[in-house]
């Protein structure tokens, strides 16, 4: 790792310099009518496809996971062989006993992954609603399709694909990547920004960022971190499951990891993103069960072709039977049901490991959420380009509108006695100057999250990915120049509030990973200057110097075959926006350390100290 890459990237949305790559809807190279017949269950009762995709026996299940018949409509993201789908659901009341009194049918389309995590499925959204609610009138007007399909289906004429990321949501045989750190930059590293006039998709999944926000509270970070690790993120939820799958969207594209911030990491670190598998079911057990267990001669790949597959993945679904199967996933969302949002007071999801144990977010989350939520309030109400500057709400603030003290000890954890002690003593040896030095810093650094996400200054970082390159582009405010002088302010369908929630956890990203990465190249990299080392010499697998002895004796680290252990302090994990308080998020650190750099860590806990004499 070069110290030359080091500092803050800039974050920014790059797009392909040639328009001709992206039409206003993208080809699609399947289209179905899904019914549902008393003795046959659903059936697919018409169809189109291009020579090779499979239909039959698949995109009934998908389309319709179960517990539809609950809901009058739903729109449904899945994934299949190389392809996104969308299928728009709808159930109809109809005098027919032997239709049971209801209709229930479903129009939906495969479209190729190469433009992204949902091939910008969504904007076939509208005109697959439209159809279905025609078909549920008069199901034998095949008309529609036929037309539909004329004019949308793939031609090799005129279309040039993406190849991007379409094998990472693969849900049927993956296949390899390219070898290599250099992980194949698609056209979303180009040069060119977004020219105004372009506007966000009305059905596109981001409209969803500030709901998701809302649901999850300061969930959204361990959340966030569990991403971050690739874990396998399963959300249980109920009929419909359109809110759902765009969370999963979401989740996924706020875990990304900016290029410049993934270029300072391991060559054998996992991929940029984490795959967005959508909805799946009970039919999708022998897919999950084959990809948890390691490619074949993994150790002959390297980078995005050995950690696309058999890793980390976020999907949701209606069977709670897959909430069953804890060795499926990683992390558990039990989403409450529908109803509750009627309650007075907010049903918060729940979140678990395999292993049982219940996940809530830290203190350091439950301040950085109230920090993020004021700044996004005043850039909701900023006019044009006024600035944000966000600033850090004390617990306590009896003007906190997010959450009210019951709601803390349901999603937070509780302060430690380590905490508590530490605060108590530093208000009283310094009247308070030290432990008010430490809040300012950590209100500077949130307030650096979202410092300059006004609506004429925001550009964003987008890695390789197809969907934002296309898509989440479509919300920067910047013209193409370079400068934002001069800039319209933007309208009420630009989503600058969705940008500022990407930017911000991208920036998030960003901050955790260049923090660890300098770190570990200060403690010198595990392959430096290797070359002219004896391989017979068994003393030059061992640590180098006596703190790093040290350090793998406290850590317990396996420190052999090259491998170096580092040491984080406490400031250290401040910088990174972590709790310096939380076991949790020192595991997390740990963990990071390992997936993203190889390399094991010790993290210092933070303690009082009096006359050099560590009491607690």
């Amino acid at each position: 790792m070069a110290a030359s890459r080091r500092g803050k990237p800039e974050l920014q949305v790059r797009l392909p310099t040639s328009p001709t790559l992206l039409p206003d809807l993208p080809p699609i190279y399947a289209l179905f009518l899904i019914d549902f017949d008393v003795k046959a269950g659903y059936t697919v009762s018409w169809k189109a496809s291009k020579p090779g995709v499979e239909l039959e026996g698949v995109v009934e299940y998908k389309s319709l996971p179960s517990g539809l018949h609950t809901v009058p409509e739903d729109l449904i993201y899945f994934v299949h062989d190389g392809y996104a789908g969308l299928s728009a659901f709808i159930n109809t009341p109809v005098e027919d006993s032997e239709a049971r009194n209801a209709r229930m049918l479903a129009v939906g389309v495969l479209v190729p992954l190469s433009y992204g995590r949902l091939g910008r499925a969504w904007r076939h959204a509208e005109s697959l609603k439209s159809m279905a609610s025609a078909f549920a009138a008069n199901a034998k007007e095949t008309g529609l399709l036929e037309e539909y399909w004329k004019k949308h289906q793939f031609r090799e004429e005129g279309i040039e694909e993406l190849d991007v990321d379409s094998p990472s949501t693969n849900l049927q045989t993956p296949s390899k990547r390219s070898q290599g750190h250099a992980r194949n930059r698609s056209a979303s590293d180009g040069a060119s920004l977004l020219p105004p006039g372009h506007r966000l998709s009305p059905f596109h999944p981001a409209w969803s960022l500030t709901k998701l926000l809302d649901t999850f509270g300061p969930l959204i970070f361990p959340i966030h971190r569990a991403a971050l690790l690739r874990k396998r993120i399963l959300i249980s939820s109920h009929a419909p499951v359109q809110e759902a799958c765009n969370f999963v969207y979401d989740i996924s594209i706020l875990s990304n990891i900016p290029q410049p911030t993934f270029d300072l990491l391991s060559p054998n670190s996992p991929s940029h993103r984490l795959r967005p598998l959508f909805s799946i079911g009970v039919h999708d057990i022998p897919f999950l069960v084959e990809d948890s267990k390691p490619p074949p001669n993994s150790g002959d790949q390297t980078g995005e072709a050995r950690n696309e597959i058999g890793t980390g993945w976020i999907a949701c679904t209606t069977d709670s039977i897959l909430a069953k199967k804890d060795t499926l996933w990683d992390l558990l969302i039990t989403m409450p049901p529908a109803y509750s949002s009627q309650a007075k007071r907010h049903a918060w999801p729940k979140i678990q490991s395999s292993t049982g144990v219940p996940i809530k977010a830290t203190q350091r989350d439950l301040r950085r959420y109230r920090s993020l939520k004021t700044g996004l309030a005043r850039l909701q109400a900023s006019p044009g380009n006024s600035p944000v500057t966000p600033t850090t709400i004390t617990p306590k603030d009896t003007n906190d509108p997010f959450l009210d003290e019951a709601e803390e000890r349901e999603v937070v954890e509780p302060l430690s006695w380590t905490a508590l002690a530490y605060n108590g003593f530093m208000w009283w040896a310094s009247a308070g100057e030290q432990a008010r030095s430490e809040q300012a810093e950590e209100s500077a650094r949130d307030a650096e999250l979202l410092a300059d996400l006004s609506s004429s200054s925001v550009r964003m970082e987008v890695p390789r990915s197809a969907d934002l390159t296309t898509s989440m582009a479509s919300l920067t405010p910047r013209h193409a120049s370079t400068s934002a002088a001069g800039t319209a302010p933007l309208g009420p369908d630009e989503a600058r509030v969705e940008l500022a929630i990407i930017a911000y956890f991208h920036r998030l990203t960003t901050q955790t990973l260049t923090t660890l990465a300098e770190v570990v190249e200060s403690s010198g990299d595990v392959d430096d200057d290797d070359d002219d080392d004896d391989d017979d010499n068994e003393e030059a697998t061992e640590p180098e110097d006596p703190d790093t002895a040290l350090l793998a004796t406290e850590a317990g680290a396996e420190l052999s075959g090259g491998g170096r252990g580092i040491r984080i302090s406490s400031e250290e994990v401040s910088r990174m926006g972590l709790d310096v308080w939380s076991e949790t998020d020192a595991e997390f650190v740990k963990a990071l350390a390992k997936t993203y750099f190889e390399r094991s860590a010790y993290v210092e806990g933070k303690g009082v100290e009096v006359c050099g004499v560590r009491v607690c």
